[in-house]
Order: structure tokens, then C-alpha cells, then sequence
């Protein structure tokens, strides 16, 4: 007859390789892609120049101009402009 060996316990003090994962600090709300930076950015209450916006962004202007006339407005918001000395200033207000 052959005997069958159990395995012995592990009585040594390291550590098991399973390693949890620290738990994450929640972090302050940040936007999730470049157009929320933009709303976020035209829903403050000095609003935004499109310079400010392609510093933002790293866009080029006519790419900031594109993402207000397209994509912003399809998500809802109205985006009007004041001319002031220096250029325009942009601002995202919900459509009704």
C-alpha cells in the first residue's frame, strides 16, 4: 500500500504573494476627457478664451471652435460669447 502524503502548512513568516491593493484616497472630481475640462472651464464664472481653452486642451483653435459649435452643444449646453478688449470670453450655460 502506498501511503499518500498531506502537504504541511506553511509555518514560515513570509508573506503570502497575494498582496491586496491599498484603498485609494477619493480624489476631488476630475473631468473624465477633454470636453468636460472644456465645460467645466466655460461653466466657471469668468468663462474661458479660446487660448485658455487650447492651453487646456493642446488643441489648435479651429479644433476648440469645432468642439463648441459640435460636441458641447450636442451635450445639452448653450454657449454664448461677450466681446471684450482682449478677445472673446466663452460660456456654457444648459439649454432649456
Amino acid at each position: 500500500m502506498s501511503s499518500i502524503t498531506q502537504p504541511k502548512p506553511n509555518t514560515s513568516n513570509k508573506r503570502s504573494s497575494f498582496k491586496q491593493k491599498p484603498t485609494a484616497k477619493p480624489k476631488a472630481a476630475q473631468p473624465k476627457t477633454k470636453i468636460d475640462a472644456i465645460i467645466a472651464s466655460l461653466r466657471s464664472s469668468k468663462g474661458a478664451t479660446i487660448p485658455d481653452l487650447m492651453e487646456l486642451t493642446g488643441w489648435q483653435s479651429h479644433s476648440v471652435r469645432g468642439a463648441l459649435a459640435g460636441a458641447i452643444r450636442k451635450r445639452g449646453y448653450a454657449i454664448s460669447s461677450t466681446k471684450i478688449s482682449t478677445g472673446r470670453v466663452y460660456r456654457a450655460e444648459v439649454s432649456k
